[in-house]
């Protein structure tokens, strides 16, 4: 197969043996490869791959189906599908755990379904599984046009949230306006904690979606209202923050942080099929849609990764092997 060389010191497209489905998973040829953030750590040393899983980079994938190891059941040859991955996304075909599989729904284009499993996934299991955002609740969203932001805006307000989203100039405000975020700061010219409490009255939001890491917690804390969530997941600039406990006791707040890249099988599963039966059906009548920034050829890996970096893509970079 065609992939990403493993050697991180020079991005190259190379051949390598293709992949062979074990008991319970399948193989995929890929149409598209999702890039997320936790790529360009991986390329900088921050995120090594865990035990078991490939070099080759790449979190999430779209593609058919093209082969079931033994026990694998749910898909057939030929299918439609997108899949979360633990690596190997940037190649030509990949073989992944069925139970970390998710159709394509009629309507949804094949290439661009390759920007939905990574960001459902960890949208889902921290909002929806461990804050718990119920209709009529409202969440603050953190980088609104980013691959994890622009999904959860959506999301949410399919959800029947109210949405409250950051995004930094006046293309992403438009962006984040856009995508049906009730409303929108500026956070380069504006305070997101006084306008938030301005939009809801005083009372705050119910969940927190933090994408920056410890420079926020603070000022998340003073955003939440009681018995409130702050969903943190990414570190950020640094591995350390201050929290006031006490604002925490008088709120009755809770503060998660998690990965999902390292979590173990049966976690990511379960993850799989609360997403299917939960997320999916908005994907499928078109209030969850892929957003997609831009789609490039495998071999514009650096490119792509340079786009993601530097902060100006709206949704998802994909990429085509």
């Amino acid at each position: 197969m065609r992939a990403i060389s493993p050697d991180l010191s020079e991005l190259r497209v190379t051949d390598l043996p293709d992949p062979v489905p074990g008991a319970g998973e399948v193989l995929v040829e890929v149409a598209a490869a999702g890039v997320n953030n936790a790529d360009l750590q991986q390329v900088a040393g921050n995120y090594p791959p865990p035990p078991g899983a490939p070099d080759v980079l790449g979190l999430e994938i779209s593609g058919t189906m093209r082969a079931l190891g033994v026990g694998a059941e749910g898909f057939a040859v030929g299918d439609r599908v997108c899949a979360l991955l633990a690596g190997g996304g940037y190649a030509s075909l990949v073989a992944v755990p069925a139970t970390q599989v998710l159709p394509v729904p009629e309507g949804v284009d094949l290439v661009e379904a390759a920007g939905l499993p990574e960001a459902a996934c960890t949208v889902y299991s921290n909002v929806g599984m461990i804050a718990g955002l119920r209709p009529g609740q409202t969440l603050l969203v953190h980088g609104g046009t980013g691959g994890m932001g622009s999904h959860a805006v959506l999301w949410a307000k399919a959800l029947g949230a109210t949405v409250i989203a950051t995004s930094g100039g006046p293309r992403k405000v438009r962006a984040s306006e856009e995508l049906g975020a009730d409303l929108v700061v500026d956070h380069r010219s504006e305070d997101f904690v006084a306008r938030a409490l301005d939009f809801t009255g005083g009372r705050g939001v119910d969940v927190v979606l933090d994408v920056v890491g410890p420079a926020y917690l603070g000022r998340n804390l003073e955003v939440l209202a009681p018995n409130g969530h702050i969903a943190v997941i990414a570190s950020g600039s640094g591995r350390t923050g201050e929290l006031d406990l006490g604002a925490m006791m008088r709120k009755r707040a809770t503060i998660s942080a998690t990965t999902l890249r390292a979590r173990p099988h049966d976690e990511k599963a379960a993850i799989v099929q609360a997403v299917r039966y939960n997320v999916w059906p908005f994907v499928a009548d078109g209030r969850v849609r892929p957003v997609v920034d831009s789609v490039l050829p495998l071999a514009d890996v650096a490119e792509a990764h340079r786009r993601v970096r530097d902060g100006e893509v709206v949704g998802k970079v994909l990429l085509t092997p």
